[in-house]
């Protein structure tokens, strides 16, 4: 993120999130696809719910929280009831202190602010962040 020219802006990342915001499975996708791979494991978790004929079938069933893990930070999207469930924790030593459920654009902003904090540390997750806004 040092190249000139080369940098990303919070707003860059909080719009490229925000365009796939309005579902939960492609926010499963975008977070495992994009990011999963270029965070150190276990940043990102995907839960699903698996119907016996998924089972049967070897799908790997339909996404039900997406759980993003970055320092003392954990932001989860859920779905409940239909209707996608933001929630950001403050955690420490996998201890949740606080947890406050936030509407869904509030949740891509700070998950936009985490991610652009952890690239500015990490080429890795910077690269995987370019490629995000990029949409490729």
């Amino acid at each position: 993120m040092t190249e000139p020219g080369d940098s990303l802006s919070l707003e860059m990342v909080t719009a490229a999130l925000r365009a796939d915001s309005a579902d939960v499975e492609i926010y499963a996708r975008v977070l495992t696809e994009s990011l999963g791979a270029s965070l150190p494991p276990g940043c990102v978790t995907v839960d699903r719910d698996r119907s016996m004929s998924d089972r049967m079938h070897g799908r790997p069933g339909k996404v039900t929280k997406v759980t993003v893990r970055l320092g003392e930070r954990l932001m989860t999207l859920g779905v409940q009831r239909g209707a996608p469930v933001a929630e950001i924790c403050s955690e420490v030593r996998g201890v949740v202190l606080s947890r406050q459920p936030v509407q869904l654009g509030q949740w891509a902003d700070e998950l936009a602010r985490a991610l652009v904090a952890h690239a500015e540390q990490n080429a890795v997750a910077a690269q995987a962040l370019r490629k995000l806004v990029a949409g490729s």
